[in-house]
C-alpha cells in the first residue's frame, strides 16, 4: 500500500471532517519528507576543440549541456586540445560521452562515420538533409550500437585542400606531392594514393606545422583551422585553398550506449539538431573571414572529374569496410535530387 493510500484510510476512520483533513495533510506532508529526492544524473563529456575552452565547439557543447539538463542530465563539460587524449580518456571510462571528429569516432559507428566521405556531399544543404534525416527516431537504429551510440551531430565544415602552390588546382598537380594524411584516416591515405601522392603519416596536432614550415606540400582541414591553426604560414604569398568540398566534417557525440536509455539518447540527437543553424553560421563565420585572395576555384571541366573519382573512391571504400553502403545509398538520393541530370545517377553501378 503507498504512503498515499495509507494517509487515505487513516484520515477515513476519524470522526470529524477537520480531524480527517488535518490527519491527511500531515501524513502528505511525511511522505513528501522521506520521498526520495529527484536530481539530474551528473555525467562528464568530454570536448575536442583546438582551442579549448575559447573555441567554437566547446561552446556549443556549452548550450547543449544546458538543454539536456531538462532531460535530467547535467554535464561536466572538459575541454581537450589533444583529440587522442580526450578519447583515450572516453574509453577508460573517464568521460560518459566525447565530443570527437568524425573521422576519430568512425571505428565505433561507420555508419555516422561515412557523413564525411569523400565528395558525398557537396554543398551544406545536402549536409542539412542528412543531419535531419539522422536525427529521427527511426534513425535511431543506425546510431545505436550494442556497445556505443552516437548521440548527436554537428557541422564543422567542409574539407579544403592547403596548398603552398595555389596552381595545384587539378588532380594531375597533386602527383608526387607530399600530403600531410591522419594516420587512421583510412579513406584519406587511399584516397592520396589513388593520385599518387605521397602520404607523410601526421596527427590532429602536428599537421598545421608541418604545412606551416614546409614539411609537406598540402593539407586539408575545415576554415576554421585557418587562423586556429595559423595555415597563412604555410599559404605564404603563392599558396591557396582549393575551393572545392573534399568531405564534410562533423563533431559527433559517442557514448557508451549503456550510459543513457534510448529515450534519452533521442532526446539528446534532437538538442543537437536544434543547433544546426548555430552550428553552421560559426563555420560560415569562418570561411567568410578568409581573404578572398587565398581561394583558388576549380576549372570548371575539371569538377566533374574530380566527382567521378571520389564516386569511384567511395565505392572501393565501401568494399573495403570503410563506408557504410546504407549510408552512401542515402547521401547519393539528396545529391540526385538536387541535380538529377548527374551522370552518377543513371550508372548501372551507383552507390
Amino acid at each position: 500500500m503507498t504512503l498515499i493510500k495509507k494517509a487515505l484510510l487513516s484520515a477515513s476512520k476519524l470522526t470529524t471532517p477537520k480531524l480527517a483533513i488535518s490527519a491527511l495533510a500531515a501524513s502528505l506532508f511525511t511522505a513528501s519528507a522521506f520521498a526520495a529526492p529527484t536530481s539530474s544524473e551528473e555525467k562528464v563529456l568530454c570536448v575536442f576543440d583546438p582551442l579549448g575552452s575559447a573555441g567554437d565547439s566547446y561552446n556549443i557543447m556549452k548550450d547543449y549541456a544546458i538543454e539536456m539538463k531538462g532531460h535530467g542530465v547535467d554535464f561536466d563539460v572538459k575541454p581537450y586540445t589533444d583529440e587522442s587524449v580526450a578519447m583515450g580518456d572516453f574509453l577508460s571510462k573517464k568521460c560518459h560521452v566525447i565530443a570527437a571528429t568524425d573521422l576519430r569516432t568512425r571505428q565505433y559507428n561507420k555508419f555516422a562515420g561515412t557523413i564525411s566521405a569523400l565528395g558525398a556531399l557537396p554543398s551544406y544543404d545536402e549536409v542539412h538533409t542528412v543531419l535531419k534525416t539522422l536525427s529521427r527516431n527511426k534513425a535511431a537504429k543506425y546510431l545505436d550500437g550494442d556497445k556505443f551510440s552516437i548521440i548527436g551531430i554537428f557541422p564543422i565544415g567542409a574539407g579544403y585542400l592547403f596548398t603552398n602552390d595555389r596552381k595545384m588546382n587539378t588532380v594531375e598537380a597533386l602527383a608526387g606531392k607530399r600530403i600531410a594524411t591522419l594516420n587512421y584516416q583510412k579513406d584519406a591515405i587511399h584516397m592520396v594514393n589513388y593520385v599518387n601522392s605521397t602520404v607523410v603519416p601526421s596527427d590532429i596536432t602536428n599537421f598545421g606545422g608541418k604545412f606551416n614550415n614546409g614539411s609537406v606540400d598540402i593539407c586539408y582541414s575545415p576554415a576554421f583551422a585557418f587562423s586556429a591553426y595559423e595555415l597563412y604560414h604555410g599559404l605564404g604569398e603563392n599558396g591557396g585553398i582549393i575551393r572545392y568540398p573534399l568531405a564534410q566534417l562533423t563533431m559527433q557525440l559517442l557514448t557508451n550506449t549503456d550510459s543513457f536509455d534510448a529515450k534519452t539518447r533521442q532526446a539528446s540527437r534532437n538538442i543537437m539538431f536544434s543547433m544546426y543553424d548555430k552550428a553552421l553560421n560559426i563555420v560560415k563565420k569562418h570561411e567568410e573571414s578568409i581573404d578572398e585572395k587565398y581561394w583558388v576555384d576549380i576549372p570548371a571541366a575539371d569538377i566533374e572529374k574530380y566527382q567521378e573519382m571520389f564516386r569511384k573512391n567511395r565505392l572501393e571504400l565501401k568494399e573495403n569496410d570503410i563506408y557504410d553502403g546504407t549510408l552512401l545509398t542515402l547521401m547519393r538520393k539528396i545529391r540526385c535530387k538536387a541535380n538529377a541530370q548527374a551522370s552518377e545517377c543513371t550508372r548501372a553501378d551507383k552507390e
